[in-house]
């Protein structure tokens, strides 16, 4: 068995290019080879990446950027010359460039779609994309989602249940640096610290965050690390409501130092409103270090699978500031629901979503598909 995996960019950034890295290494050092084939993003050069003995990665250069996707034309050439030497080619959308590359290719071998998401703001390119899109839904052999919520309830693949099901994101455990924790809550003395990671843009939600701290007792403070064109009109929020000393827009955190924000809170909130957020990885790093989590139940989005209702957090309705502010409460000053929900995350974040974990099952559903191909 040898893998290909297929689509999104080079270095690594958003959700989609981390399932399939973390997937490329875990497959390798699990003893299967396992290669990805991408578009490169931030100028980054062409190039082939040895990563171990079982894993390569084949960055091609970006031509063009257009309507949130890279176009790479060499994916194509480079995808016929090498596709025949995979078993299976893991294709993950949404990627237009991606799809076309395999459309291209004449790989005849089995195909597994990953659909983390659906294509919802880009209206002209599903437009455009849409019969390409068809072709790979129906051309794939199994249909995985990040969570089983999310493929149940897409209209893209509503007549396909048959073939689909799903494979949680996984990753390792945050390692926090407990100088860098100690330093961020000597920062914020005598306060019970609501941490919250992410893009500053609209289906985020931060709006609302922002509203419901001006109702959070003033031992609370709200840190929002991330940047991005909502970033003026935040600080604007943060004014007119008189909210300088309790919320905090903390702009771009550095990779390191993201562990120790996570461990130094005492939960986590995520506020986002829309379908746009399927998963949020940022949950289940926070359920690795133990913390309960606020989260939105954003109509078919996965995101309060991940997050479930009394068991790891609390699950509020989209748009509501004032029940976020009313359960961040509720968590922060009830010490036995704060055990509860503290052991719910560690124990659901072991149980669903570590690397390991995403692995095998992964390898679990190249098996399957195999299997089905020899009957």
């Amino acid at each position: 068995m040898k893998i290909l995996q297929l689509g999104k960019f080079y270095p690594i950034r958003g959700g989609v290019e981390k399932v399939m890295y973390d997937l490329l290494l875990g497959l390798s050092e699990a003893g299967t080879p396992c290669d990805m084939l991408c578009a490169s993003t931030e100028e980054h050069p062409a190039e082939t990446i040895q990563l171990n003995p079982l894993a390569r990665i084949f960055v091609m250069p970006t031509q063009i950027s257009a309507a949130a996707t890279k176009l790479a034309p060499t994916m194509i050439s480079t995808l016929r010359r090498i596709a025949k030497n995979y078993t299976i080619i893991h294709v993950h959308h949404p990627d237009p460039m991606a799809c076309l590359a395999l459309f291209l290719s004449g790989y005849k071998g089995k195909v597994i779609l990953h659909w983390h998401s659906d294509i919802l703001k880009q209206k002209l390119l599903l437009k455009a994309y849409t019969p390409l899109q068809n072709w790979l839904i129906k051309r794939a052999d199994h249909i995985v989602g990040t969570t089983p919520k999310y493929v149940a309830e897409s209209p893209f693949l509503r007549k396909v249940q048959h073939k689909t099901s799903y494979i949680p994101i996984g990753v390792e455990a945050l390692q926090p640096n407990a100088e860098i924790v100690a330093r961020i809550q000597a920062g914020y003395a005598g306060k019970k610290i609501v941490f919250s990671l992410g893009r500053l843009v609209e289906y985020k939600g931060y709006a609302y965050l922002v509203e419901a701290a001006a109702a959070l007792p003033d031992d609370y403070c709200v840190l929002i690390g991330g940047k991005g064109p909502l970033k003026e009109s935040l600080e604007a929020l943060i004014v007119e409501r008189g909210l300088q000393n309790k919320v905090f827009l903390l702009g771009y955190i550095a990779d390191e130092e993201i562990p120790a924000y996570f461990a130094a809170s005492a939960l986590f909130c995520l506020p986002s409103i829309l379908k746009t957020e399927a998963f949020a990885i940022v949950q289940i790093e926070a359920m690795s270090c133990a913390k309960p989590i606020v989260s939105a139940d954003i109509p078919e989005s996965g995101v309060s699978w991940v997050n479930q209702d009394a068991v790891s957090g609390l699950v509020v309705p989209i748009e509501d500031a004032a029940q976020l502010a009313e359960k961040i409460k509720q968590i922060g000053e009830d010490p036995v629901l704060y055990a509860h929900l503290s052991k719910g995350a560690k124990r659901r974040f072991e149980t669903l979503f570590t690397r390991a974990h995403m692995v095998e099952v992964a390898l679990d559903c190249y098996r399957q598909v195999l299997q089905g191909a020899e009957e």
